[in-house]
């Protein structure tokens, strides 16, 4: 064989090689922080030297994990390990969603008026966000919908619209999933349109307070063509527990009420449309 032909083959045979390497290294990733997350459900404390051991890894490799896994609101970090988060009480969906249902509603329907025929779009857990699916499936829009709501899914699953279902871990009082799975099926997709909720909303940007939804609303901001927040007006100035990004990372915000001061400021600087929606 040509000496040509030998180093040609030598170099495809080394590339695939690479490209085999880094997909075992993604899968392994993954795992590795699937059981860092199993583990603080059975323990309230892990440490990075002993998951260093068990995973056979370097403790920089877990600190990595541990990084990523506190950005996305998954574990808290702590002095040579991680805990599950701390977090103060934060009223579940049920109650929230018992709250200003007229407010609601009204903003509900005017995300879903923006969706036409044939789009496809992300919506994320909340009690705004499953009063916008209640206004899709009765405008009956044909759409593809992707969600990590088991609510969001069940109102929208016998109408015109065909829905996706994230898989993850659940968490009972939200009736949502989220987890590195639900992160990673996200990943997959593009779409027209992502409506997500938010617990604050301030100069800064939305922020999140539930366990998981941050990282989730994070992925749905970046898989979507045109981004919305839907939030009514007793949010803003707050702050939840984790930044979901910054306010130029929306396109409009949907709300009951105008914002003012320092707020309305900043989202004009950020180019952020403001869509108020009508009073009946």
């Amino acid at each position: 064989m040509p000496e040509h032909e030998t180093v040609g083959r030598m170099s495809e045979t080394s590339a695939s090689e690479v490209r085999k390497k880094g997909s075992a290294d993604r899968i392994k990733k993954s795992e590795r922080r699937r059981q860092i997350l199993l583990e603080l459900k059975l323990r309230p404390h892990v440490r990075i030297s002993e998951l260093a051991d068990r995973f056979q890894v370097s403790t920089e490799t877990v600190r990595r994990d541990f990084g990523t896994l506190a950005d996305d609101g998954l574990i808290s970090r702590a002095h040579g390990g991680a805990s599950a988060p701390s977090q103060g009480h934060y009223p579940g969906l049920d109650e929230r969603a018992n709250a200003l249902i007229e407010e609601r509603a009204r903003i509900g329907m005017k995300a879903a008026e923006l969706v036409q025929s044939g789009e496809t779009l992300m919506i994320d857990s909340g009690s705004t966000t499953i009063q916008m699916a209640r206004a899709l499936a009765y405008l009956g829009t044909p759409c593809t919908v992707i969600t990590n709501s088991i609510p969001v899914a069940m109102t929208l699953g016998h109408g015109a619209a065909k829905v996706l279902l994230c898989p993850g871990e659940y968490l009972p009082a939200e009736s949502a999933l989220v987890g590195t799975e639900t992160l990673e099926f996200l990943r997959r997709f593009h779409v027209d349109h992502c409506m997500i909720g938010a617990s604050g909303l301030s100069e800064e940007g939305p922020s999140e307070t539930v366990r998981g939804f941050a990282a989730v609303k994070r992925i749905m901001l970046r898989q979507g063509a045109r981004r919305h927040l839907l939030i009514d007006e007793q949010k803003f100035g707050r702050k939840g527990l984790a930044l979901v990004g910054s306010l130029d990372a929306l396109d409009t915000v949907i709300t009951d009420s105008k914002p003012k001061g320092d707020l309305l400021s900043a989202l004009d600087l950020a180019d952020v449309h403001i869509s108020v929606a009508d009073q009946n």
